[in-house]
């Protein structure tokens, strides 16, 4: 039995649908964006952040795969951190029921404020 070398031809068009880590991928003018409208503040809680020591981070109120097209300003948030440790603002949305539901309604909250 002889099975011959039959290689199936490469796609030559590029990929239409963008990745999720593509769509999750934080601009610096995004950031830029939510830094300036927090004010260097929680967005939730209120207190000051510091960049330097990371305890204020640019969080995603949406799941990445639920973004359409790239992230926007509207669907981030300036948030007290890191996400990793209990007791953040960042942590809460990210592992809590409420967290989530919290950050969809400031969302929507963002994207309603941008109509006017």
């Amino acid at each position: 039995m002889m099975f011959g070398f039959n290689p199936a031809p490469k796609p030559t068009s590029r990929r239409n649908k963008l990745t999720t880590k593509m769509r999750g991928r934080i601009k610096p003018e995004v950031y830029q964006g939510a830094m300036e409208r927090s004010g260097g503040l929680c967005e939730r809680c209120g207190k000051y952040g510091s960049h330097e020591y990371q305890t204020l981070q640019c969080a995603h109120l949406i799941r990445r795969w639920k973004i359409e097209g790239e992230t926007t300003v509207n669907d981030v948030a300036m948030l007290c951190g890191p996400s990793v440790n209990t007791g953040t603002c960042h942590n809460w949305i990210d592992y809590t029921a409420e967290g989530k539901a919290w950050a969809e309604e400031y969302r929507q909250q963002l994207y309603e404020k941008a109509k006017e």
